[in-house]
């Protein structure tokens, strides 16, 4: 079915998912902290970066190809990690574990998604990366980095921006505690959303499958946390160089703003720097990572990934043109999900894929890499 005529944007799937999806789960997918300034601003700043469109080039042919560390992908986008991902739509994990094998773009699993990597490694086609909220013990740490390498993940991916449990208010007025707990006034919220509400059913609540699995090895559980946080703890530099060493493959940090961090980050053995700011839900007074991101080029020849406040392919653009290599969407794939469910990753796709295209089009250019050094942010002398 040809969804383009419906749902030819990203803000289309998101209005549609709106209505499928509880809003107490809604609220948790779409809410930021504080007075989410942090999320606008990520938008803001993005719709900031110009380029001066291109005319008379005749018929130029698209080329979305990259590579990331000598491995090459034909598209320069993937899925991040979001937890609980299999609340926001059942079976979340495995259904884009599997459009991103179709796609041949990377799946990035969390490590507080709703399933485990065993669960999700079949769907891959080494496309997996596994990110880690850092675990304190150093057994349970040596364990789960092992369990993801042998299921087959070849990433790993350690997040540095949750160094204490965010507020998210948005999300505590909705009523949602982990694990969930259907009250009545949630109940009736479930009600409303009947394809999520009979596929939830069949596959029981979501939890968090592979922190159950060591919830268990940890003592004094507060009634207001989850095992998750208990489990964590705030990683340092002497834990980022345990885990180059304890890890044999690609070792990415995400959540990095300052590029003053990035030659450290070089010395420690990493194989790139992800801008993030965790799309505004971990603290309001954030830059965007858009606004960062030259500096962050003029400061390292790594990798680096960009996220946080992606609408369509045109940001994708945006992104490379000012020195990303890769960028990643989290909500999008579950706006996509939620409106379209097995369908929706693929329409995803062939949205950004058109979008990507038409605006090269625009600036005269073949590949997204083509357009570095041709963007400037409005307001600024070029």
């Amino acid at each position: 079915m040809d969804h383009h005529a419906k749902y030819p944007a990203i803000s289309d799937l998101k209005a549609r998912a709106r209505r499928r999806i509880p809003k107490f789960v809604w609220e948790y997918l779409d809410s930021a902290t504080g007075k989410e300034a942090t999320l606008h601003r990520n938008r803001a700043a993005l719709d900031r970066v110009l380029f001066t469109p291109s005319i008379l080039h005749g018929e130029l042919p698209v080329d979305l190809s990259t590579s990331l560390r000598g491995r090459d992908y034909p598209l320069p986008f993937g899925i991040s990690p979001v937890g609980m991902s299999g609340l926001i739509w059942p079976d979340a994990e495995r259904k884009l574990a599997r459009a991103a094998t179709k796609a041949g773009i990377p799946y990035s699993i969390s490590t507080v998604a709703t399933r485990t990597p065993e669960e999700v490694a079949p769907r891959l086609d080494g496309n997996g990366w596994f990110q880690m909220y850092p675990p304190r013990d150093e057994g349970i740490r040596t364990d789960m980095l092992k369990r993801a390498k042998d299921a087959g993940f070849t990433t790993l991916i350690l997040t540095v921006d949750v160094p204490v449990p965010s507020r998210r208010e948005r999300q505590v007025r909705s009523g949602l505690t982990t694990p969930p707990k259907l009250t009545p006034r949630l109940l009736a919220q479930v009600a409303m959303c009947p394809t999520w509400a009979m596929a939830t059913a069949q596959l029981g609540m979501p939890r968090m499958r592979l922190i159950d699995d060591y919830a268990g090895k940890v003592t004094g559980l507060s009634s207001t946390q989850h095992a998750g946080y208990l489990l964590r703890t705030s990683p340092d530099w002497a834990y980022v160089d345990w885990l180059r060493n304890a890890w044999d493959g690609a070792f990415f940090v995400k959540g990095v703003l300052n590029p003053d961090d990035a030659p450290r980050l070089e010395q420690a053995g990493v194989d790139a720097i992800w801008l993030s700011n965790h799309a505004g839900r971990q603290f309001d007074a954030s830059p965007a990572p858009i606004e960062v991101l030259p500096k962050f080029r003029a400061a390292t020849k790594l990798p680096l990934i960009f996220d946080s406040g992606i609408e369509g392919g045109l940001d994708i653009l945006r992104a490379i043109a000012l020195g990303a290599d890769f960028v990643m969407l989290g909500r999008a794939w579950h706006y996509a999900l939620g409106a379209l469910d097995t369908d929706g990753p693929a329409h995803l796709v062939e949205i950004l894929q058109k979008d990507m295209a038409a605006n090269l089009g625009q600036l005269g250019a073949i590949k997204p890499t083509d357009l570095r050094g041709k963007a400037w942010f409005d307001g600024v002398t070029r």
